[in-house]
């Protein structure tokens, strides 16, 4: 079973919940965690989790042949993201601002442009415990587009684990989105806020959308009695069932910062939730 964690809001501890989760599925079952916030990935931070293995990841690039250049400029006007600049007596090329959508190469009439690459991150593979594997997707400082390292990394469920977790990053942008769609189910977190209500509104649009089966789990549960009542009316209002509430404790703050697996009642019930639904 492949489950994505989700939560719109950053900071609502979805990466707590994701993390807590995978290592309790852990005890009794084969878990693969990814690790999909691959511009702050800290999962394995969390679990105090060893790196055994890693290797890059590899976008197009144009390569100009400046041979059978005739400066038409074609490249440059269909360019989405500005990384090509054609004068009459030269062309200029950003690397760090093209995102491969190789449309520069399609549309030179002189067939000037072929492949070529340029390592844009990488992925890393760790060790929790026996039983839990951490992949993580990590995006070269400086590079503009991270979907391709989503793109990868996504490729990582097709596993033979008994569970995948994918704790994906905040918002509901393009990458969240690429790591939603293999999923079996959706789990996502929330806190009493109006943020935490707002966020969660919109992260349900979006796997309602993509037909998603989904669950939410109230998390820093305690600290707002009126928006508790809130986003119980509203998972109510669009039949979503709450699966969890995870308490506000500051124990779970030094587990957290400890790099210790966070053990909680809690989370043992989520996790026999869908221990039951893959049986």
């Amino acid at each position: 079973m492949k489950i994505a964690v989700t939560g719109g809001k950053g900071g609502t501890g979805k990466s707590t919940i994701a993390t807590a989760l995978a290592y309790y599925l852990s005890q009794n079952n084969k878990v693969t965690l990814i690790d999909a916030d691959v511009e702050c990935p800290n999962d394995s931070i969390i679990m105090g989790a060893e790196e055994i293995d890693h290797k890059q990841v590899h976008q197009f690039i144009p390569k100009f042949d400046m041979k059978k250049c005739n400066h038409c400029g074609q490249c440059s006007k269909n360019c989405k993201e500005h990384a090509i600049i054609v004068t009459k007596e030269k062309l200029i090329f950003f690397p760090e601002q093209c995102t491969g959508c190789q449309v520069c190469m399609y549309v030179c009439p002189e067939k000037a442009i072929s492949k070529d690459e340029k390592i844009i991150g990488e992925i890393k593979t760790y060790k929790a415990n026996t039983n839990l594997t951490i992949k993580a997707g990590i995006l070269k400082p400086g590079i503009e587009e991270s979907a391709n390292i989503v793109k990868e990394l996504v490729k990582e469920t097709d596993n033979n684990d008994k569970f995948t977790i994918i704790d994906t990053a905040a918002g509901t942008h393009c990458d969240v989105i690429k790591s939603l769609i293999p999923s079996d189910e959706v789990l996502a977190v929330t806190e009493p806020t109006p943020l935490g209500l707002n966020d969660l509104k919109l992260i349900i649009k979006v796997v309602k959308e993509l037909k998603k089966t989904v669950g939410v789990v109230i998390n820093k549960y305690g600290l707002s009695e009126e928006y508790q009542n809130k986003i119980r009316d509203f998972c109510n209002k669009e039949e979503i069932e709450i699966i969890g509430r995870v308490y506000y404790d500051e124990e779970i703050i030094k587990q957290y910062i400890s790099g210790k697996p966070i053990i909680r009642e809690e989370i043992k019930e989520i996790g026999e939730h869908y221990e039951g639904k893959s049986c």
